[in-house]
């Protein structure tokens, strides 16, 4: 079987919600007012990060309790969280992003479907309306004061349930969003449970170094065309096309096994493809697992379009390999210190980022743990998302413009095509 292509379902764009709620909430407890600092790998991730997580009815718990029961841990979790209750604010003579801790609140909405959680089809293909489980902002609010963090409840006629979150993605990268929801479900509960992580809020550990030192060519990083004047906003203006590849435990095998043997497009061109990596482990000084914050990074693959078409498959399977052992303590630090002279931004033409080790769908809830945790498709054209499908599958999330989609389309097919004849 080869792997295959998945079109979100298009009639099930509108998934039907009625929004009962929609409003700022706040820490249960009065907190600090403080600038907080973000690192320069967090400068340029100006954008919203959407998940949505269904669970199935409870007769224990049915929706109503749920959002109260929620909101009561949103609202506790917020106090060890507080920065997640700020506003971002720019510090001009710094030429610098930092988040404003002003107690303004997150948002919380309480919504529900007509439909219910089987006529919406396969969970782990994300269809477009998967935007209304997660929506990015309250309508009643003025854009200096949209809230950095969403979280949305949103029940279906079955008695099922799913949570979304949009989280602003300089809070949060998805191993400290893990951990977050972890904290909040541990709130959930009545016998008021212990934090589980105790987040580590130092993001000082990633600045750059006085004075800076560049050692390190870093050819996956772009300069700003003019003057920086304020935190950058990332996504496409152009209409994005959306599929999932649907890639089974047989196509995995063959894979691994091409990597270990012997498209219309600019063949001069030069294609650079990033693959997202955690390193919190590859800092000397090791950032403690409890970091919360983006200790994240690309490892860069870079070669021709003209050498991509005919070089063997596990070629380019070692160039991916080596730029991700590329990422070493001296190299980040290097890249951190690019961009504090630079104010630029790392670019991919393919951005690769996966969840297979988050463990979303690990979090225990006083309902359960959720039944299927997805990403929801943004603006971000050139982001693939990685996560687990049904059946030990791995599902990825394309987003390409419509004029690309069908060539990338194309080549995926041929790809398999050529390969197992």
């Amino acid at each position: 079987m080869m792997a295959t292509i998945i079109s979100p379902n298009p009639a099930m764009q509108d998934l039907k919600l009625t929004f009962q709620e929609s409003t700022l909430i706040f820490p249960s407890q009065q907190t600090q007012k403080r600038s907080f600092f973000l690192s320069n790998l967090e400068q340029f991730l100006n954008f919203n990060a959407q998940t949505a997580h269904f669970f199935h009815a409870s007769p224990d718990f049915p929706p109503k309790t749920v959002a109260q029961r929620l909101r009561m841990a949103v609202e506790k979790v917020l106090v060890p969280y507080d920065f997640m209750a700020g506003r971002l604010k720019w510090n001009g003579p710094l030429g610098r992003v930092e988040i404003e801790c002003n107690g303004a609140g997150v948002g919380f909405v309480v919504a529900c479907s007509e439909l219910s959680v089987d006529e919406i089809g396969d969970l782990f293909c994300p269809n477009l309306g998967f935007k209304q489980l997660a929506v990015q902002r309250l309508e009643n609010l003025d854009d200096h004061d949209q809230p950095l963090c969403v979280i949305q409840i949103t029940s279906f006629k079955c008695g099922g349930f799913a949570i979304g979150m949009s989280v602003n993605h300089m809070l949060l990268d998805g191993l400290a969003a893990k951990m977050f929801q972890e904290n909040l479900a541990s709130q959930a509960f009545d016998d008021h449970k212990p934090l589980p992580f105790i987040p580590f809020h130092n993001r000082h550990l990633l600045a750059a170094r006085s004075p800076p030192l560049v050692a390190f060519p870093h050819p996956d990083f772009l300069k700003p065309a003019g003057p920086v004047i304020g935190p950058p906003r990332p996504g496409s203006k152009r209409e994005l096309d959306y599929i999932v590849l649907k890639i089974t435990p047989k196509d995995i095998s063959f894979l691994k096994a091409l990597s270990s043997c012997d498209i219309d497009k600019n063949k001069d061109k030069e294609i650079t493809v990033l693959n997202i990596m955690d390193i919190r482990s590859r800092m000397n000084n090791a950032l403690p697992l409890e970091y919360c914050g983006n200790a994240i990074f690309g490892g860069y693959a870079l070669a021709k379009c003209e050498d991509i078409e005919k070089w063997p498959f596990s070629e380019l399977v070692k160039m991916v390999s080596e730029g991700l052992a590329r990422v070493t303590d001296e190299y980040v630090k290097s890249a951190i210190d690019w961009l504090e002279i630079n104010k630029g931004m790392q670019f991919g033409d393919c951005i690769v980022t996966s969840w297979l080790r988050l463990g979303f769908d690990q979090v225990e809830f006083p309902w359960g743990k959720p039944a299927c945790c997805v990403p929801v498709a943004n603006q971000l054209e050139r982001l693939c998302w990685v996560f687990s499908g049904a059946d030990g599958d791995i599902n990825v999330l394309v987003q390409r413009p419509d004029e690309e989609m069908e060539r990338f389309q194309f080549h995926f097919h041929n790809f398999f095509e050529n390969s197992t004849d």
